[in-house]
């Protein structure tokens, strides 16, 4: 079965060093099954290199208080850490202002944020939000509990067969009804790249604010956000080597600063009386309670790791594997690539004629292959392509061709235990 290679990044692959980047995480030495581990499931989490792991360490064992307010000298270096890792992350994604970058649980939770703070209040009945067939659970459940509260409707463009999004009919759904439009900027079950340069620039024409489920583009593309002009970007931190349990909502400062707060409580205020309260500037205004101060220093040394291995490097080495697994693949016997977009990240979606993905992925699991098995939190989208479930390969900058090797190996294995 022929497959269409993805085209190259312009850096090449020999870039990056790997077995430099693989003795930075330690859990690649940690044998599964009696096997070499191969972790080919970073999609859903990444694994964490020993220098994101050392930060965390090293913050809680000599930095560690909680933030702001505190006129003692080991919060005030908790807080110089804290805010410091907003600016670290503010440069990542290219906003214009570190304040612009508010501090959550995740993608879900910023995604959410927006639809109840920013989205919600402006529908009105038969008024339309606009995503695509190619979305994530969470960036089309928040949508339908904002419409159903409100009246409006939600519209879906449409993909095709090859997984990648009908750009003319996600033009012509923008219309006079359409209040926001919210889209992955990276296909999480496909690997699918959204042309979202020309989607922001169509959905301003209409004056229409976009947001974009950034969650597997934040660890794999470059990401511009002034320069695209996204009025909002989620993403988290664990798919990118950092910690769980804390992510990323940009948003652009005029519209952060129109949106009410959805959590009440510390640090999110001015001024408490009984009778009223006032919210605190950015970014605090969205951050009520403690927040997850490890996290953010830990999701700090993680865009710097990123940063050091060079984004470019990273993006040329997983497609080069990308490229090559899509070869190596389509040439075993029964095995089917899933989502043949002209352009890709790293992840690879199959099926294996007569055999479920649950079995393809406890095969592999036996040889010490981890991919991810399932509908990836896309059911419409497995709905649109025919499909219950995949079985799906995603790379990171510590994988290599050996991996997609013992990938391969593992499926000729799976073939062997069902034939």
């Amino acid at each position: 079965m022929a497959i269409a290679a993805p085209a190259r990044p312009a850096v090449p692959p020999t870039a990056l060093d790997v077995e430099a980047v693989r003795a930075d995480f330690p859990i690649l030495g940690t044998p599964v099954h009696g096997r070499r581990l191969v972790y080919l499931d970073s999609a859903a989490s990444s694994q964490k290199p020993r220098q994101v792991i050392d930060a965390e360490r090293t913050f809680y064992e000599t930095s560690y208080a909680n933030i702001h307010r505190g006129v003692y000298e080991l919060s005030a270096r908790a807080t110089e850490a804290y805010d410091e890792s907003r600016v670290r992350v503010g440069r990542y994604l290219g906003a214009r202002h570190p304040h612009e970058i508010i501090f959550t649980r995740g993608t879900t939770d910023g995604i959410n944020l927006v639809a109840q703070s920013f989205v919600r209040p402006r529908l009105r009945p038969g008024d339309e939000i606009l995503i695509t067939a190619l979305e994530h659970h969470s960036n089309i459940v928040p949508w339908q509990l904002a419409a159903a509260a409100t009246g409006a409707v939600l519209r879906v463009a449409p993909v095709s067969e090859r997984g990648e999004l009908e750009l003319d009919a996600f033009e012509a759904l923008i219309g006079p009804k359409t209040r926001f439009v919210a889209v992955a900027h990276v296909s999480n079950a496909l690997g699918t790249v959204n042309p979202v340069a020309a989607m922001i620039e169509m959905a301003h024409a209409g004056g229409v604010p976009v947001l974009l489920d950034g969650a597997q583009a934040a660890p794999h593309l470059p990401v511009d956000l002034a320069g695209l002009g996204a009025d909002f970007f989620a993403c988290s931190a664990h798919k990118m080597y950092g910690p769980t349990g804390i992510g990323v909502l940009y948003g652009r400062e005029e519209l952060l600063d129109a949106m009410p707060p959805v959590q009440g409580g510390g640090d999110m205020i001015a001024t408490v009386t009984f009778e009223k309260s006032t919210w605190a500037p950015l970014p605090a205004k969205f951050e009520a309670g403690t927040p997850h101060i490890a996290g953010a220093v830990g999701l700090g040394a993680a865009v710097d790791y990123i940063e050091g291995l060079g984004r470019d490097a990273v993006a040329a080495h997983e497609h080069e594997l990308l490229t090559y697994a899509t070869a190596r693949l389509a040439d075993l016997p029964g095995v089917t690539v899933v989502g043949q977009a002209s352009e890709k990240a790293s992840v690879l979606s199959f099926t294996m004629s007569g055999i479920h993905p649950h079995d393809i992925g406890t095969v592999l699991d036996s040889v010490g292959v981890c991919v991810r098995a399932g509908h990836h939190c896309a059911q419409p989208l497995m709905q649109r392509l025919g499909l219950v479930a995949t079985a799906r390969a995603s790379f990171a900058a510590y994988n290599t061709r050996s991996d997609v090797d013992a990938l391969a190996d593992g499926l000729e294995r799976v073939r062997a235990v069902f034939a």
